[in-house]
């Protein structure tokens, strides 16, 4: 398997896997390997070109450690894409062994496609690209954001993953691949982070394909209206600024913020779904 072969929602992940991962191809499946960040379930995981069978699951998992686990004993996750579009597979034995089902929709924006947004309940906002480093550098700031909501990780092993993303994703802004916007709620010298989020292109130039990455809003900024301001700035970023071909966002269908995205005009055309069992440390107590 090959990673031209993916479909467009796991092809954007490799843009960031083109930093420090290593990825192979094998007859049967795409090993993906990212020993400096061994935490990151999505950056450590197989890429299946089919759906596996219920009675696979010892043939995988014995696969998956012999790829992954054996070589980095600190990913203690088990992490399997599929590379075909859900279709209502439940595999039971896998979900028997702890393995979460997870199906997201795969939203595309195209150039002329953007709606505006709704106006925030809040002012002032202000919507802008983060400070990457030196002097009022807010990658920290980012990080802390972000960890508002751990999503039932493992608090301190949750802030350490992030840190080594943003290491990655400081370093594919280096190469013109990645920018960071935050949102900043109130008056100059008071303004706090409300949300914030990140796109990448998997190249420079015009014509690329536009992904977001990781959207989140503060719990205590949410339903304001600052998700919709943001996605429209970003996505305009990246239709106007980078002139793409269209932007890629993968969200749960089932989650409120679904909705924000196709009020701004992004239009779902498939469902890319995972297996995922947590590392013991992430599991709920």
């Amino acid at each position: 398997m090959r990673v031209d072969d993916l479909r467009p929602a796991w092809r954007t992940d490799f843009t960031l896997h083109g930093v420090s991962a290593e990825v192979i191809g094998r007859d049967d499946c795409l090993v993906v390997r990212t020993p400096d960040n061994p935490t990151y379930y999505w950056g450590n995981c197989l890429i299946l070109p089919q759906p596996p069978r219920d009675d696979e699951l010892g043939a995988w998992l014995a696969r998956f450690q012999q790829e992954i686990g054996a070589l980095q004993p600190a990913s203690r996750h088990v992490a399997v894409g599929v590379n075909t579009p859900y279709g209502g597979e439940c595999l039971p034995a896998w979900q028997a062994a702890g393995f979460e089902l997870h199906v997201n929709a795969v939203m595309r924006l195209l150039p002329g496609g953007l709606l505006s947004p709704r106006a925030p309940k809040v002012a002032p906002v202000e919507v802008r690209p983060i400070v990457w480093d030196g002097p009022g550098a807010e990658v920290e700031a980012i990080v802390a954001l972000e960890c508002a909501n751990t999503h039932g990780f493992e608090p301190a092993g949750y802030r350490a993953f992030l840190r080594r993303q943003f290491e990655r994703y400081a370093q594919l802004h280096e190469r013109g691949q990645c920018e960071w916007f935050g949102v900043w709620v109130g008056e100059p010298g008071q303004a706090v982070l409300a949300a914030d989020c990140g796109l990448v292109r998997d190249r420079a130039g015009p014509g690329a394909t536009g992904r977001f990455q990781r959207v989140a809003t503060h719990p205590a900024w949410r339903r304001r209206g600052l998700c919709s301001a943001l996605v429209h700035h970003v996505s305009r970023h990246a239709l106007e600024a980078w002139r793409v071909a269209e932007v890629i966002m993968v969200a749960d269908p089932d989650d409120f913020a679904i909705g924000i995205y196709r009020g701004l005009g992004f239009t779902e055309f498939e469902r890319e779904w995972c297996l995922e069992r947590r590392a013991p440390e992430d599991r709920p107590a």
